[in-house]
């Protein structure tokens, strides 16, 4: 399966080698491949420069520079774009920083394999783990898990991972949607609108980088949590797979 990878990064210039070599060990050993990695001007560091500079030597490797993007989720949806525009048949999204391991990457192009649309990664069944993780994103994590589960119907036990994948079908719903969230709660929107989909939990490690969890992040949560609850309790849930 020809597959795309997609890393919004910034400021990560102290984890930027570990991170992109342990990425092309997998490219390595799957033969098939390719990552975007999107940038914009939140990245104050030389994360730019380093990227540009593997691009240059590794084919493999594209350098996203958006400055026009507004928010993290703006640069997911380029990088989507970026990849169906080059026809791959899945994509995986996934985190910088060291915070997602690569190595787990065949385990969702192997559950993709398995016919299924999307596959999204959980800390929270058999054989995930949440490394460390500071007080204040585990309760946010977890409480978004259980807030979400019962206010919009899903039913995965862990709706706010930022790893995860799709086949070409769901990149092209997603893409063209007109997504409501701009910060956290995006992993959270993008499960909701997907529940009706052939998906897939799996386990994966989480190693949490940071405390960081801005009030207007957490008030954009709260925004589309209510959006999408008051859609459903008038039955107008809106969904990307019937």
């Amino acid at each position: 399966m020809d597959f795309a990878v997609i890393v919004p990064l910034a400021n990560e210039q102290e984890t930027f080698e570990t991170f992109t070599n342990r990425l092309k060990n997998i490219l390595d050993s799957l033969a098939a491949g390719h990552v975007y990695i999107v940038i914009d001007r939140v990245s104050k560091d030389d994360t730019l420069k380093l990227s540009r500079e593997l691009s240059d030597r590794d084919k493999r490797f594209s350098t996203i520079w958006a400055p026009e993007n507004r928010n993290v989720v703006d640069a997911y949806t380029r990088g989507m774009r970026e990849a169906y525009a080059g026809g791959y048949e899945a994509v995986i999204e996934m985190d910088g920083g060291l915070s997602h391991d690569p190595a787990e990457i065949p385990k969702f192009l192997e559950a993709l394999a398995e016919d299924n649309q999307c596959v999204f990664g959980s800390r929270y069944i058999q054989g995930g783990r949440n490394i460390s993780p500071p007080m204040k994103r585990a309760f946010l994590s977890q409480a978004g898990t259980f807030l979400s589960n019962l206010l919009l119907g899903t039913k995965l036990m862990d709706m706010t991972s930022g790893f995860e994948a799709f086949d070409r079908d769901v990149v092209e719903k997603i893409i063209t949607f007109p997504l409501k969230s701009r910060a956290h709660f995006y992993q959270t929107e993008i499960r909701y609108l997907l529940r009706h989909s052939r998906y897939k939990e799996i386990p994966i490690v989480y190693r949490s980088p940071s405390d960081s969890a801005s009030w207007k992040a957490v008030r954009n949560s709260v925004f589309c949590l209510c959006y999408y609850t008051f859609l459903r309790l008038v039955g107008c849930a809106p969904s990307l797979v019937a």
